[in-house]
């Protein structure tokens, strides 16, 4: 049992049902308004939720029919609502009778037949023209358990044969060599030295980060916006002998990556501080490399946060944008002449990527991209993007930047 008094299989379940609805809230929605003969009041909100679950349980899962009617009515009656039993019954009882015409009629809308609100088609439209469908149909689906193997304890090989041992089927991935994908997603308990520090949960496009940044022994490395600290501890795998200074602005979010870093055995300098606001806890040394994990709209990672549909709204991206500018002029400060710095969103909006480098390299003459010269992923202005399902991983923006050292400047001025 769990600390939420659940079994494995009851939770697995639970979350199956909560993260499903979040997905298809907008397709469910439509199809729960057709069914109704008039909107529920909000202090109904709990019926309307029931069935919400209970459709989705009928078009997704294998649950049988009568079994999810049954319950349904049974948890309204639970609820202390027994007025609305006989319509909960018949709402689920109408949708099965004509499950594929409803369907088919709702999704005549691409709000409802992509399941996401028009703001965000209409975005992903503005920028992908050629790949929406392909970015909205990946969101929808539900997302793959990628592994990283921390090498400096054990081979990949050596680690994939033990999941072998286990029964764990796997895959490997193309381009990160750490990277395995379980075939079928499990819970993390049942990953053989997972509390031993041997691997961890990461998405595979994400541990591209420590791949493009390639730190080198002894360098001065920061980590910017770090929480919960997968691509901190996977630079450091890479390279333990380099000196890590890791940021992160929520107390409670730095302690996710202490954690991470003690199950790993891993050590860096750990600061709670905003990264818009340096001069509060930087030391004055300079970097070599610099890893911007900005925060963003997190519109890649949406089928792995279905709530994102949901809890992001158009107007947020103004803001965000202006978070991340401010950090990257703050990061480019305390970046070495000469120096690296990486600039990574789990966006796919452009506004939050590309964009936000040109906006750099305008304000700043000595900054150069330092291109990512791979066939992955569409090659943008500045910088490259991975789209949501790219190679079964989630959507990603990289960019690198090196800092003209003086001499260079100088003579790119005169020259």
């Amino acid at each position: 049992m769990t600390d939420d008094g659940l079994d494995a299989r009851d939770r697995a379940l639970a979350m199956e049902l909560v993260n499903g609805v979040l997905r298809w809230r907008f397709r469910l929605e439509a199809l729960l308004s057709t069914l109704l003969r008039k909107p529920l009041r909000k202090k109904d909100a709990d019926i309307q939720l029931l069935l919400l679950l209970a459709l989705y349980e009928l078009i997704e899962l294998r649950t049988p029919d009568y079994a999810v009617v049954n319950e349904a009515v049974a948890l309204t009656r639970r609820a202390g609502k027994q007025w609305a039993a006989a319509m909960v019954n018949a709402v689920l009882r109408g949708f099965i009778r004509d499950r594929q015409g409803l369907l088919e009629s709702v999704d005549r809308d691409d709000v409802a037949r992509f399941s996401h609100p028009r703001w965000l088609i209409d975005l992903l439209t503005r920028d992908w023209p050629d790949s929406v469908e392909r970015i909205l149909e990946a969101n929808n689906r539900r997302p793959p358990m990628w592994l990283r193997v921390n090498r400096s304890r054990v081979s990949v090989e050596d680690f994939a044969a033990r999941l072998n041992a286990e029964q764990i089927a796997i895959q490997r991935h193309p381009l990160v060599d750490e990277a395995l994908k379980l075939e079928k997603p499990v819970d993390v308990g049942r990953v053989p030295g997972f509390d031993a520090g041997l691997v961890s949960v990461q998405d595979a496009t994400a541990q591209l980060a420590a791949q493009l940044l390639a730190v080198r022994s002894g360098e001065r490395v920061l980590d910017l916006c770090a929480a919960p600290g997968g691509k901190t501890c996977h630079i450091l795998e890479t390279a333990a002998d380099i000196d890590m200074t890791a940021v992160e602005l929520e107390a409670s979010r730095m302690q996710m990556l202490e954690q991470n870093l003690d199950r790993l055995g891993l050590h860096a300098r750990l600061i709670v501080g905003d990264a818009t606001g340096a001069d509060a806890w930087w030391d004055g040394g300079l970097f070599d490399r610099i890893l911007v994990d900005a925060p963003c709209s997190a519109s890649g990672v949406i089928r792995r946060h279905p709530d994102i549909k949901s809890l992001r709204q158009a107007d947020d991206l103004k803001s965000l944008t202006d978070v991340q500018q401010r950090i990257l002029v703050q990061a480019w400060r305390m970046l070495k002449p000469g120096g690296t710095l990486l600039y990574v969103t789990c966006s796919v909006f452009k506004q939050e990527n590309d964009r936000q480098i040109e906006r750099l390299m305008s304000a700043c003459p000595d900054a150069t991209e330092s291109a990512i010269d791979e066939d992955w992923g569409v090659a943008c202005q500045h910088g490259r993007q991975l789209l949501p399902g790219d190679m079964d991983g989630d959507g990603f923006f990289f960019a690198r930047l090196q800092k003209q050292a003086t001499q260079d400047r100088d003579t790119a001025i005169t020259g």
